[in-house]
């Protein structure tokens, strides 16, 4: 693991916000349909509020944990030990994908993403459980593959926009650029 303030260079693979809930009532009737693009090339955030246009954006019960984070490496691993295709946030739910970085080893800390346009400081971060989805969403067994691989929940401190590509992620408290 880093030491605080490390920079890290890390690649946003892919960004997803979603205005509805694609995974409820049963696994077994599949997630609900819906015409909406979820996977976006950007996000616009909103200290203590979320991300502009997601489900959870400003809602009370979500706020500190409105944004999540999963990394690249645990979908590879998950799709190898599982021969499925390498899954993506359409499939885990996850707002942020990572590629470079440890993303489940950030657990309790405070971090910041920068993309280009400025610091998010992100904190409280906690582990995002896998959830029974994950054996329709990406294969059998894949609920217990991701345990200890889910990625994070966390809420964003600071206005501020994130794209895909290169990024650099600072770890500590004291992150604001």
């Amino acid at each position: 693991m880093s030491t605080l303030f490390d920079a890290i260079d890390v690649e946003i693979v892919e960004l997803l916000a979603s205005p509805v809930h694609r995974y409820e009532g049963r696994p077994s009737d599949g997630p609900r349909a819906g015409g909406v693009e979820e996977l976006r090339t950007r996000l616009e955030f909103r200290a203590g509020m979320g991300i502009v246009g997601d489900r959870y954006f400003n809602q009370r019960a979500h706020r500190a944990s409105s944004v999540s984070l999963q990394a690249v490496e645990s979908l590879e691993f998950v799709a190898a030990e599982l021969g499925v295709p390498v899954p993506g946030l359409r499939q885990t739910r996850r707002n942020i994908l990572l590629r470079g970085v440890d993303v489940d080893a950030l657990a309790r800390t405070e971090f910041s993403l920068d993309s280009g346009s400025g610091a998010v400081r992100f904190g409280d971060a906690r582990p995002c459980n896998p959830c029974g989805w994950m054996n329709a969403a990406v294969g059998e067994g894949a609920h217990r593959a991701f345990r200890r691989r889910g990625g994070l929940r966390t809420g964003p401190r600071d206005d501020g926009i994130l794209r895909l590509g290169p990024a650099v992620l600072r770890i500590g408290p004291a992150t604001a650029g």
